[in-house]
């Protein structure tokens, strides 16, 4: 069967509060059941109380956990000649903010006991302070990279 071509990366759809296609992508990810006024309610006031207790704006946290988050290397697998190296790669800022926002809800989604607001608040308040699980996870990938970092120029 004959290759159809390139499929088109389709765009983002924008939040409705901060208009911003990040934070319509972080909503989309936490949505289970295709519940996205729940989504959106946990998000939005996950962010309100976050920064009310933090001091600042709403938005200024997200954008600013984002950014703690975000990885900029990783290890990618590469088989040459029958061994596998994990090859230390640049993240696109695409891949960069999909990685933080599965980080951040998967982290959020983890710690038991609280409603998922709160849990999501303590997350993006640890990732904004840089801290926290989300923020190890980077470090950690960070790490994996620099030390393999004698395999890159298997890059491709």
């Amino acid at each position: 069967m004959p290759r159809k071509g390139h499929i088109k990366k389709r765009e983002p759809q924008p939040d409705v509060r901060f208009n911003n296609a990040a934070a319509g992508r972080f909503i989309s990810a936490l949505m289970m059941g295709g519940k996205r006024s729940t989504a959106e309610k946990i998000f939005y006031g996950a962010l309100e109380s976050a920064a009310e207790k933090l001091g600042v704006e709403p938005f200024e946290v997200f954008e600013k956990a984002m950014a703690n988050v975000t990885p900029n290397i990783e290890v990618r697998p590469r088989r040459v000649g029958g061994a596998t190296y994990q090859v230390p790669v640049e993240v696109t800022p695409e891949r960069g903010v999909q990685l933080s926002i599965r980080w951040i809800v998967s982290y959020a989604r983890a710690k038991k006991g609280m409603p998922m607001s709160e849990r999501l608040m303590r997350e993006l308040m640890d990732a904004y302070k840089n801290e926290g699980a989300s923020i190890k996870r980077r470090d950690d990938t960070h790490r994996m990279a620099e030390a393999n970092r004698a395999f890159a120029h298997y890059r491709w």
